[in-house]
């Protein structure tokens, strides 16, 4: 299915939202997530995407076909298991595994196991919406995140039934503004479309960034996850899979959202008053569409 489809509601809020960021025209006062109070008061995350989930997605079949081509693969990952373990234990102090709650089917709990790729930080403290630029990586993080070799131990999610290889990505509890009728996933339509999103997040100015994540990116992905979830079939669930492994992904989304973002700048340019996010955000929107695409 095409990136682009069924996105003219969310891009409605990106126009809203990115119109508010651009001219200032918003509170910054944190609430007790750190975020701007404004959110709901720029335009609301839409509460529900109803799109009932498709014959493939909640049948069994797609349960069996998930626990038989991880044990399938496992023999061939394992090797891959063991070499990127030794680069973390040997390249940084901190565990091997990064553990994390997170939300899943029906909004029940569950630790997801991803190798490490920060600097261990024993006392939390990072930010909810990471980038390139906002975080501490090991000296293979960025290597392990670019071919996304992190989120191999989710294979193991997935036998113990907390996750599938394709859906939605699991959230933090934070994210989650959504109910979640089915099992997450390691991949899936908002994952190829936001691939490089930290890359693209990173080039935002620090005060807008959860605005703009929470408001704009966060709600694009819900829509694509449900809209996938309620056509999805075994061959586009394999697609899907061979995109990923590939790093096929499809940046028309991102540079979608770019597209709107420079329109608003440019007519709010000019204005008596100069955007607040004009420097930073021009020398993104100044690019082509490679950017999204650039590792």
């Amino acid at each position: 299915m095409s990136a682009r489809s069924g996105l003219s509601e969310t891009c409605e809020v990106a126009a809203s939202t990115i119109s508010a960021i651009v001219s200032g025209n918003f509170e910054s006062s944190p609430s007790s997530y750190g975020r701007p109070r404004a959110l709901s008061q720029i335009h609301p995350v839409p509460a529900v995407f109803a799109e009932p989930l498709s014959p493939w997605t909640a049948s069994a079949a797609k349960r069996l076909f998930d626990c038989a081509s991880v044990l399938i693969a496992l023999p061939l990952v394992l090797p891959v298991f063991l070499v990127v373990a030794l680069a973390i234990r040997f390249t940084s102090p901190g565990p091997v595994l990064f553990l994390q709650k997170r939300i899943g089917r029906y909004g029940q709990c569950f630790t997801i196991f991803k190798f490490r790729t920060m600097s261990h930080s024993p006392h939390g403290g990072r930010s909810e919406v990471t980038t390139v630029e906002n975080q501490a990586f090991t000296p293979v993080g960025p290597f392990l995140r670019r071919f996304k070799l992190d989120e191999l131990p989710q294979l193991l999610n997935v036998l113990l039934g907390d996750m599938s290889l394709v859906g939605p990505r699991p959230k933090l509890p934070a994210h989650q503004t959504v109910p979640l009728d089915c099992r997450p996933g390691i991949t899936g339509a908002a994952t190829i479309a936001f691939a490089q999103e930290e890359q693209f997040l990173a080039h935002l100015p620090i005060h807008d960034l959860d605005a703009y994540y929470h408001s704009v990116v966060l709600p694009a992905k819900i829509r694509l996850d449900a809209e996938y979830m309620s056509r999805a079939t075994l061959f586009s669930d394999l697609k899907l899979i061979i995109d990923s492994a590939s790093r096929r992904w499809d940046s028309s989304v991102m540079s979608h959202l770019l597209d709107i973002e420079q329109d608003l700048i440019k007519g709010t340019a000019r204005k008596s008053h100069p955007p607040r996010i004009d420097s930073a955000r021009l020398a993104v929107l100044s690019r082509d569409e490679s950017f999204a695409q650039a590792d």
